[in-house]
């Protein structure tokens, strides 16, 4: 609420501080006039008021100007959103549509068929994917209700992550290579699944040929300070997008040249629910080879437990 009223409030401030600035250059001016010579103190209490005015007129001019300049971002990162969720709406419907319209209107062999049921069942997994996406979305804005937060095993989160994950896109589990210490964390088990589920998915998704996903967790003893590392072998991330991608609807490229589908949401859930568990996520480049690697880290862990 705060955001959107901030810039009609600093609009409205800044036509307050001109018409006073300009009412108070004519008042002296026109005292000038009728006195012929303006009164020292008058004349030094008007530029000092009219200057400091001035200073703050400039400085909400740049913050509008500012604000002005996220607005337009925002809004074309909404319309590339609005073009991603319009394809991944329309291409799997248009694909069962045409599966649908050939199996009842031409005879298939079951061979045929299974390949049809299997395409379309794929098409829903990718609609049920994208309205998941939608609501974790949507439920990251609300602050959840006040629960106490108990032990959850992240080794058994990243491995049911992972295994969600590979099911998802049809791959075998070898291709994410999982290196676990036992850690626990206070924390929603939900939230939890959400963040890492995002994580490897895009890992997966933006791999390379033949991919290569590496999972590995650690646990600091003297800090308590939980590190997961995902690491894939893709084409990676430019250094001036490493923080614009955990911003809402922020993709790479443009939305018409995309080979892998996607809503620009993923990092920006795994952001704000990592926030709330005062956790920290930074990008960084492999050691060696292709790829990237996202780290996060946890507090308030408890060692050896599965």
């Amino acid at each position: 609420m705060f955001t959107r009223r901030f810039p009609i409030t600093l609009g409205v401030v800044m036509i307050l501080l001109l018409v006073v600035l300009i009412v108070g250059w004519v008042l002296l001016a026109v005292l000038g006039a009728l006195t012929s010579t303006q009164p020292p103190a008058l004349f030094w209490a008007f530029l000092s008021v009219g200057s400091v005015f001035y200073v703050l007129l400039l400085v909400g001019v740049s913050l509008y100007l500012g604000l002005s300049v996220k607005a337009i971002n925002l809004t074309r990162r909404q319309s590339n959103f609005i073009d991603a969720v319009t394809h991944e709406l329309k291409s799997p419907i248009a694909s069962m549509k045409l599966y649908l319209q050939t199996l009842s209107r031409h005879q298939v062999g079951p061979e045929e068929q299974t390949q049809f049921h299997r395409a379309m069942l794929d098409d829903l997994d990718r609609l049920d994917q994208l309205v998941d996406q939608m609501l974790d979305a949507g439920r990251v804005e609300t602050p959840p209700a006040p629960a106490e937060p108990e032990p959850v095993s992240l080794p058994a989160v990243l491995r049911d992550a992972t295994a969600t994950v590979c099911l998802r896109y049809r791959t075998p589990l070898e291709i994410v290579r999982l290196d676990l210490k036992p850690c626990a964390i206070k924390a929603r088990q939900v939230d939890l699944g959400v963040i890492f589920r995002n994580l490897i998915d895009n890992a997966v998704k933006y791999a390379g040929n033949p991919p290569e996903v590496r999972v590995t967790l650690r646990r600091d003893a003297e800090t308590g300070v939980a590190t997961v590392r995902v690491r894939d072998n893709g084409r990676g991330i430019p250094m001036v997008m490493r923080r614009k991608v955990f911003g809402r609807f922020v993709r790479l490229g443009s939305e018409l040249e995309r080979d892998r589908a996607g809503t620009g949401l993923g990092l920006y859930i795994v952001r704000t629910l990592l926030r709330r568990l005062h956790g920290r996520i930074h990008i960084e480049d492999p050691p060696q080879g292709p790829g990237i690697v996202f780290e996060v880290q946890l507090r308030e862990t408890l060692a050896g437990e599965e």
